[in-house]
């Protein structure tokens, strides 16, 4: 069996300067942190990332459960590595904004069970996703991430919005429990975005939080197959807060 563990270092070696990345989570919780301080290393600037939101800046949510550090891709707010998000949710994290205003950052606002359903459908070689949400909405005339033009068809007599497939060139996901040929599941809201991202990038790379060999636990856990990983990091720490 091919070795899929790496470093965290070693699995971020081919993410350059200007690639697209998906990481999953939401709000930071199932963002694969170490992948994320491996990319702050490796110093990668001008990325495009696909997620739910900006993650969590150092002190966000306030008072006892606060982040000690700037989290997921907060983390690479943070640090001013990105240019372009996509997103379904960017009004938590004051990085995002100021980049924004600051003319350093653009976005493109997608909504969320359409964001979904467009990684989905890039994950399962689909030619896109044809929904009602967005329709008689600036959605419906806007220019999707791509910079092109929606399209709106009707069939059998009802509208509805052609969204096309959103694929990335890196996924980075944090499972809660793997094996060492990528087979891995997510608890409770970790699942958020980590399992479908599974297969709509060129490589997945996942962080899981505990790692066993194959055939120590039950193959019935497994809410993703290792066929759609090609690398496995150890070191993923529990959420902090």
């Amino acid at each position: 069996m091919i070795n899929k563990v790496l470093t965290a270092d070693e699995a971020v070696a081919g993410i350059e300067d200007g690639m697209t990345i998906m990481v999953g989570g939401f709000l930071a919780t199932g963002s694969p942190q170490i992948l994320m301080d491996a990319l702050v290393r490796k110093g990668v600037k001008h990325l495009t990332v696909i997620g739910n939101d900006g993650g969590l800046d150092a002190g966000q949510p306030p008072g006892d459960f606060a982040a000690k550090t700037a989290r997921g891709i907060g983390r690479l707010l943070e640090n001013n590595m990105v240019d372009h998000i996509i997103a379904s949710h960017l009004g938590v994290n004051p990085k995002l904004n100021e980049q924004f205003s600051a003319g350093t950052l653009t976005y493109t606002l997608v909504p969320q069970g359409t964001l979904a359903e467009k990684i989905r459908a890039a994950a399962y070689g689909l030619g896109g996703v044809l929904t009602p949400v967005g329709l008689g909405t600036p959605i419906e005339t806007e220019l999707d991430e791509n910079g092109l033009k929606k399209e709106v068809m009707e069939i059998d007599g009802k509208r509805w919005l052609f969204e096309r497939p959103l694929k990335a060139d890196y996924a980075l996901l944090r499972p809660s429990l793997a094996d060492t040929f990528g087979n891995y599941m997510c608890s409770k809201a970790t699942r958020n975005f980590n399992i479908v991202m599974a297969g709509a990038a060129d490589h997945t790379i996942i962080a899981p939080e505990r790692l066993v060999e194959v055939g120590e636990t039950d193959p019935d856990l497994w809410q993703v197959a290792g066929v759609l990983v090609d690398t496995i990091v150890e070191g993923e720490q529990k959420w902090q807060i």
